[in-house]
């Protein structure tokens, strides 16, 4: 179904695995095509609840984007090929169901955007954060100058785009980055463990919490409003009715997205 990625269905999680561990799961174009389909197929299909995003092999979530596709670019080529990974991390962002970022080994340049484009983070204690686009003449183009102040706040984003310098797990967690540090055996488990809880919530409400958060940073965009439109959308679901009624009857809801 895809040629770079590999794709795994277990109890509700669908774990993407980025697979090109000579190149150090470096992006290119095929990578991008891939995780767009992969997108489409975690909002498309029922029996996936939520989303795990890795990289194969033990040294890299994502090294970064394949730079021997970037010699033939022009100034309008290279806009067209930003736009293209913005629009696909944005599609990560904003899905309806939630996309967790695994990262085992580096997350560099366009691979900590992917990580940033997701809900949230984990990582293995062996895991290196950083935009160093400076160090080729460049800056981020998937969004990593907007989400990586988003994050972690101006005056420190700030210093790490401009200085490329690399921060370990333990400082991407003190920093808000990450919110978790794994050891690289127990990465996969961890996340999947935190997955199962959010699964046995209500979807629609997850959906919801999902479209309000992602507004705070959206100027185009009332949060206040949006998060008392979802409220009150979430008062005509069954899974608010069934919700409620499980917690007046002190039993566990058993939730239906509906």
């Amino acid at each position: 179904m895809y040629q770079t990625l590999l794709t795994s269905l277990e109890n509700g999680v669908y774990i993407i695995t980025i697979n090109r561990p000579d190149k150090l799961n470096a992006l290119n174009k095929d990578v991008f095509t891939d995780l767009n389909n992969a997108v489409t197929e975690i909002e498309s299909n029922a029996a996936i609840k939520s989303a795990i995003i890795t990289g194969a092999g033990p040294k890299a979530f994502v090294a970064g984007a394949d730079i021997s596709e970037f010699g033939s670019l022009d100034k309008n080529a290279a806009m067209a090929l930003a736009k293209r990974g913005q629009d696909i991390f944005a599609r990560i962002e904003n899905c309806t169901k939630p996309i967790v970022a695994a990262v085992n080994g580096f997350a560099l340049g366009g691979g900590c955007e992917l990580a940033m484009a997701c809900h949230f983070r984990v990582a293995s204690e062996n895991a290196k954060f950083g935009q160093p686009e400076v160090n080729l003449g460049l800056i981020p183009g998937y969004g990593g100058t907007q989400r990586l102040v988003q994050l972690i706040g101006k005056g420190k984003a700030m210093e790490l785009l401009m200085s490329a310098h690399l921060i370990d797990a333990n400082e991407a967690k003190q920093l808000g980055l990450i919110n978790y540090v794994t050891t690289a055996e127990t990465l996969l488990d961890h996340t999947k463990k935190i997955l199962d809880i959010i699964n046995s919530k209500a979807p629609l409400a997850i959906a919801g919490c999902i479209k309000a958060a992602n507004a705070v940073h959206d100027e185009s965009k009332d949060g206040y409003a949006l998060e008392i439109e979802e409220f009150g959308n979430a008062f005509a679901t069954e899974d608010m009715k069934e919700g409620t009624t499980a917690f007046l009857e002190k039993r566990k809801a058993i939730f239906k997205g509906k």
